[in-house]
Order: C-alpha cells, then sequence, then structure tokens
C-alpha cells in the first residue's frame, strides 16, 4: 500500500508537470527557452558562489527546478535591481527571480507569482547587544536598509507605530547602496542597526559567526514574487502550475531545506497574494 501511495503521489506530480509544459505559451516552445533576470547579491536567496563564480541560491534552484517542470531551458541574467521591473516590461527577460518583494505598487505593471515570504529584521553588532534587547531601544537611532527595497519605508512605519505613538524619538533612516553596504555601514559604525530580510541573515550569521545579533522578531511580512509581465498572463500561469507542482512532489521542500528558509517557505502558490484554486 505504502509503495502504491508513493507511486500515485509520482504519477500526478509527473501529470502536473506535463500540463503546464503544454501550457507554456507557443513562443517559448519555439525559442526553447526563458530568460530569468537576478541580481546576485543577496545569498542565500541569490548570489555567486566565491569559489566558481557560478550562479547558486534558493532562487536559483527554484528557477532551474521551474525550468525542468516546463520542459524548458533557463537562461540567467545578471540584472541590476533597479532594471528588474522595465527589462520584464520590454522583454528583455522574460521572468523576475530576485528577492523582489509583491507590493501592490509594483503590481500596476507585472503580476507576482508568489514563492516565499519575508519580512524585515533589525540587527546590530553583538558589542552594542546590550544596548538593544528590544526593538524600541533603537528608537531615535540610525537604521540602515537597502533603498532599493520596501525596507526604509517599511522601518519608517514601524517606527511611527511603536516609536513616535509611545512619545520616543523617530528612528532615523538611511537608505543604503543595497543590503552588503548596510552591513558595511554598521561594521564601521556608521549606523546603530541594520535591517534586510529575515531569511538571509540566518546564513550570513552561520557563514560569518560572532558579527551580528538580531534584535526583536521579523516585521512587514509580505511574499515574494516570481515577476511577470501582464501581457504575458500565460506564462505566469503556467510558472504558477510549474510551482505547484514542485510543492506536491517535495522539491520545493528539499530547496527550503537546503537553505535552511524553512520560516520564509509557502505552502501554498498564489498570484498577487491571491491563492489558486
Amino acid at each position: 500500500m505504502k509503495f502504491a501511495i508513493i507511486a500515485t503521489t509520482a504519477l500526478l506530480a509527473l501529470n502536473a508537470a506535463a500540463a503546464q509544459a503544454q501550457a507554456l505559451p507557443e513562443k517559448f516552445k519555439k525559442a526553447g527557452k526563458i530568460v530569468i533576470g537576478t541580481t546576485p547579491n543577496y545569498p542565500p536567496v541569490t548570489f555567486k558562489d566565491p569559489a566558481t563564480n557560478q550562479l547558486t541560491g534558493y532562487d536559483i534552484e527554484i528557477g532551474n527546478a521551474i525550468g525542468e517542470k516546463l520542459g524548458i531551458k533557463v537562461e540567467w541574467q545578471d540584472t541590476s535591481f533597479e532594471q528588474m521591473i522595465s527589462a520584464v516590461t520590454t522583454d528583455r527577460i522574460d521572468l523576475i527571480l530576485g528577492g523582489m518583494n509583491d507590493l501592490p505598487a509594483r503590481r500596476e505593471t507585472i503580476d507576482f507569482v508568489d514563492y516565499m515570504k519575508s519580512g524585515v529584521q533589525y540587527f546590530v553588532q553583538p558589542k552594542r547587544a546590550a544596548e538593544f534587547k528590544e526593538a524600541t531601544d533603537l528608537c531615535g537611532k540610525t537604521v540602515g536598509a537597502s533603498r532599493r527595497t520596501n525596507f526604509p519605508k517599511d522601518i519608517e512605519a514601524w517606527s511611527e507605530q511603536f516609536c513616535v505613538k509611545a512619545g520616543k524619538p523617530a528612528i532615523k533612516v538611511v537608505g543604503t547602496e543595497g543590503s552588503a553596504d548596510a552591513r558595511a555601514q554598521l561594521r564601521q559604525g556608521r549606523i546603530d542597526a541594520g535591517a534586510q530580510g529575515n531569511e538571509s541573515l540566518p546564513y550570513l550569521m552561520k557563514l560569518d559567526p560572532d558579527t551580528y545579533k538580531l534584535v526583536g522578531a521579523p516585521f512587514a511580512i509580505t511574499y515574494q514574487g516570481i515577476g511577470v509581465s501582464k501581457k504575458n498572463s500565460e506564462l505566469r500561469d503556467a510558472v504558477a502550475g510549474a510551482l505547484k507542482a514542485l510543492l506536491t512532489d517535495g522539491t520545493y521542500k528539499k530547496i527550503v531545506d537546503k537553505y535552511e528558509v524553512q520560516p520564509s517557505a509557502i505552502t501554498e502558490v498564489s498570484v498577487n497574494e491571491v491563492p489558486l484554486k
């Protein structure tokens, strides 16, 4: 009976993959590939292996697995975060897969197939951890976060709610040139704390022990999505179906476990935060 169940599950996943490959728009079948843009500077989500200079990470493996389900080659293109949306709307790339949050303002231009969750997490240097036992201890202090993300606005909103309304001074937000710059400024003592996605910090702390101390719990939880041009709704639906097949056959969980991003894992696929039926 156990083997029959396993065989049935495998067959369902295979059938789902075949259906999605068939659903892939003809122009992509003819091209024999889909081009995915990423910004490889956000380990363990998307980065280049220092030893080989090859693209690696959670997003890269998710994208490659989707390509396998669709029966098509994946070609990765290094694209600056600022150019991602314009690149996908002008067909320079077909998909965005680079740690981009699914935000209502972005949905005016593109659609998102949501594949993970992310929250903003404060962190400080261990030598100053005693000063910042709670997140509200950051009120009146300087916090740096990538200006390319929604993190600065999220911090300002958090500060308004938990600092200003409580009669404390607001957090001074510094927009940095990416999360790596925020961490560099923290080490240099130019800011009191940094903030970035909670999915990345455990990896960095494991890679470089005794460098950062987390403060408070993640907040402003949102989905990260695979960006697709609104004119390519068939591609969007094919990608969503392929991702659903990855959840069904266990591939998604294997990738999540490999990169230890379990708190960010999804349990169902959604498009623009609306669950698939």
